[in-house]
């Protein structure tokens, strides 16, 4: 099945180009399921490149999916149009009251700082609240998910003494794991952070289970079974040219940036990288969506209530 998403948002013909199967409303209407509703709330400045990559790989799943982007109220990117975001962003106080399957929290180029100074830290914790009774699961990236974790658990993050970055060897740590099902035993990530958070910190709290980590960039992936939380610090639906696009940005910036690990084909940026994790984000993300779908109710109105059937969570 498609992607449903707004007709006139630039992902459209990215993804159409690249033969992912988008659907427009007239159709969908006409199929006789249920779509799953997952909300993006989209942190990254660079926001339609973000939407493109999460809508490819929300986009390749036998299910069919309705997207709806929402934006912050207390913060205006200044690297995105007024006029996109009008056009397909969704204030939260319009959506607060709609019930959604799943809720994406990206990243944000804010890692560094306390998580009190953010700006719109505030109205993020209230989202965070907010999805408890209106959303079934949540999928929170890199610092999304170390917001996610300081918020439910009060887990810190840690500053690193120099940007982990490039392409990493991560391991497998459940295959019986809905999430986990049929990607290899060890797989390459990309990583993009200045922060981590340590393993040490989750003691005694049962429901967080490690799912994925490297001996050389640390933990990847974490999974709150009570909550349906996915806690992922680094970015399977990243492109081919993400970490190097970071790479030649920071180059002309001026910042002190390493050459990305394991990227550039013998550490030669002039030469293209050669995408080895793909395949992976897309049954990564295949597999959030199937869970979602295993474990959520027909009845949206159920979601985030005592009515809500724990039968159906199977992870």
């Amino acid at each position: 099945m498609p992607i449903k998403i707004p007709n006139g948002l630039p992902a459209r013909k990215i993804l159409e180009a690249e033969g992912v199967l988008v659907i427009k409303e007239d159709r969908a209407i006409r199929q006789d399921i249920r779509p799953m509703r997952i909300a993006i709330l989209n942190l990254m400045p660079e926001k339609i490149k973000t939407e493109t990559q999460l809508a490819r790989v929300l986009g390749s799943t036998p299910l069919q999916v309705e997207m709806t982007l929402v934006a912050l109220e207390t913060h205006k990117p200044k690297t995105t149009s007024e006029q996109h975001l009008l056009d397909f962003y969704h204030p939260f106080s319009e959506i607060r009251d709609e019930k959604f399957d799943g809720l994406i929290i990206t990243g944000a180029p804010i890692e560094q700082l306390p998580f009190e100074d953010v700006r719109y830290w505030d109205e993020l914790r209230e989202i965070f609240d907010w999805s408890g009774g209106n959303v079934h699961s949540l999928f929170n990236l890199c610092w999304g998910a170390q917001a996610a974790l300081q918020h439910f658990h009060g887990i810190p993050k840690y500053q690193l003494a120099e940007k982990r970055f490039g392409i990493f060897t991560h391991r497998v740590l459940d295959h019986t794991s809905l999430l986990m099902r049929g990607l290899n035993d060890e797989i390459p990530v990309p990583v993009s952070r200045h922060t981590e958070n340590r393993v040490a910190d989750f003691a005694g709290i049962e429901e967080l289970q490690v799912l994925m980590d490297s001996d050389e960039a640390g933990m990847c992936m974490v999974m709150d079974h009570k909550r349906r939380h996915v806690h992922m610090f680094n970015h399977m639906e990243y492109d081919s040219t993400t970490i190097g696009d970071e790479y030649a940005r920071d180059v002309e910036k001026g910042s002190a940036i390493q050459l990305p690990a394991h990227y550039f084909p013998d550490d030669d940026p002039s030469r293209p990288p050669v995408n080895t994790w793909r395949g992976n984000g897309h049954l990564l993300f295949g597999n959030w969506l199937n869970y979602v779908y295993q474990t959520t109710d027909f009845d949206l109105s159920l979601i985030g209530t005592d009515r809500e059937d724990p039968a159906r969570d199977r992870e």
